[in-house]
């Protein structure tokens, strides 16, 4: 199983950026899915969280900017940025539990991070 993010770049204050992440491999059904930042000397800290039903729930920081969603045809997750700061300048990182198989059990898999710079 894999996780490939992308949409990721350099973004002028206020600007928008759509990250996008799809899960392929072995794949019998995710559960949540979500997106986690990590900045320069910070801990990584959760973003958005997404779950199969579509409920979403994000960080303080993040509210009222930043929409998470899913295709769960695509096995894909999406984080749509808006009003984008400074302070949003990371490493985003997707995130799902996914199960191989009818019989197995969940594992949490990390995709690879994209670089997301505001900046003007």
């Amino acid at each position: 199983v894999q996780l490939q993010a992308s949409g990721g770049g350099l973004v002028q204050p206020g600007g928008s950026l759509r990250l996008s992440c799809a899960a392929s491999g072995s794949i019998f059904s995710i559960n949540d899915m979500g997106w986690y930042r990590q900045a320069p000397g910070k801990q990584r800290e959760l973003v958005a969280t997404i779950t199969s039903g579509g409920f979403t729930n994000y960080a303080d920081s993040v509210k009222g900017r930043f929409t998470g969603s899913r295709d769960n045809a695509k096995n894909t997750v999406y984080l749509q940025m808006n009003s984008l700061k400074p302070e949003d300048t990371a490493v985003y990182y997707c995130n799902a539990d996914i199960k191989k198989s009818r019989w197995g059990s969940y594992f949490n898999y990390w995709g690879q991070g994209t670089q997301v710079t505001v900046s003007s």
